[in-house]
């Protein structure tokens, strides 16, 4: 999984902090919905299931998982909209 320190450049942004599987992904799907092709939305979630949710979404989905990066208050998952 892609990690880095620093925030990525966002469309939108998605606090999922305090909320346990499987709301952050839930709310990622209401977004991308939403959002146009290359949109990159970021999931801010302090749910260690995350970790491997997002991801998993974005493969079953055909969107791009673009990184994870660790912050104090969570950790912010990167995606980029490829399809609705």
């Amino acid at each position: 999984m892609p990690a880095s320190n620093e925030w990525p450049v966002r469309d939108h942004w998605i606090d999922e902090r305090g909320n346990l599987c499987p709301a952050p992904v839930i709310a990622l799907a209401r977004a991308a919905r939403s959002s146009s092709v290359d949109a990159v939305l970021v999931v801010l979630a302090d749910d260690p299931a995350a970790e491997f949710d997002i991801p998993a979404w974005c493969r079953m989905t055909g969107n791009e998982y673009l990184s994870s990066a660790l912050q104090d208050a969570g950790t912010a998952y990167a995606v980029r909209i490829n399809v609705h």
